[in-house]
């Protein structure tokens, strides 16, 4: 089985890293060959240009980081997006890897008879979204409505027409005690470990 893993957070010290390195660690142990797509790394442009516009309408990526990006995906059983949420959503990196890579004719297409999406990553049987922010989850539901759920499960996964879409939320992770974050860090080695089981 293969994972990819996009990841994006800049800070190496990060409690997303550290994420990271349990939910590979957890992998490893299944068995399971990991794909890290290593935004910040990358050093992964988000911003779209005028040629990734005519590449979207053309159905034909042709940045070649993009290539590589999508034929990466299209080989991958699973997809895990690991990154933090600013100011009640995605990282612009990860969103501009949702409008660029994430493109028609490479992971969806248009329904023949005119209404609705096709999914094309015909190996994907699951996308799990791991996230960290530093607002209580109580207040990031009632107050903004769960958006990464909204934007990233429902408009995005679920639109093209993707399922088995999980989300995973780490909250007030700046004022959680170091226990805490240890505990969260085993249960996701311990979850991903048990993949092999599947």
């Amino acid at each position: 089985m293969r994972t990819v893993i996009v990841f994006n957070h800049p800070y190496e010290g990060s409690f997303c890293n550290a994420i990271l390195q349990a939910v590979t660690k957890g992998l490893h142990k299944a068995g399971q060959e990991v794909d890290l797509m290593h935004l910040d790394r990358d050093g992964f442009n988000p911003a779209m240009s005028q040629g990734d516009l005519q590449a979207f309408v053309a159905h034909q990526p042709v940045d070649p980081q993009v290539i590589d990006y999508c034929g990466r995906l299209k080989k991958a059983d699973q997809v895990i997006f690991i990154f933090p949420i600013w100011w009640d959503i995605m990282p612009a990196t990860t969103k501009g890897f949702i409008d660029r890579v994430l493109a028609p004719g490479v992971v969806y297409d248009h329904h023949p008879r005119g209404f609705g999406l096709v999914p094309l990553l015909t190996n994907l049987k699951s996308v799990t979204i791991i996230t960290t922010m530093n607002k209580p989850g109580i207040m990031y539901s009632l107050l903004i409505g769960n958006l990464i759920r909204k934007v990233m499960l429902r408009s995005v996964f679920r639109t093209m027409g993707y399922r088995n879409l999980k989300w995973i939320s780490f909250t007030r992770v700046k004022t959680r005690r170091q226990e805490k974050r240890v505990q969260w860090l085993e249960g996701l080695e311990r979850k991903f470990a048990a993949t092999a089981s599947r």
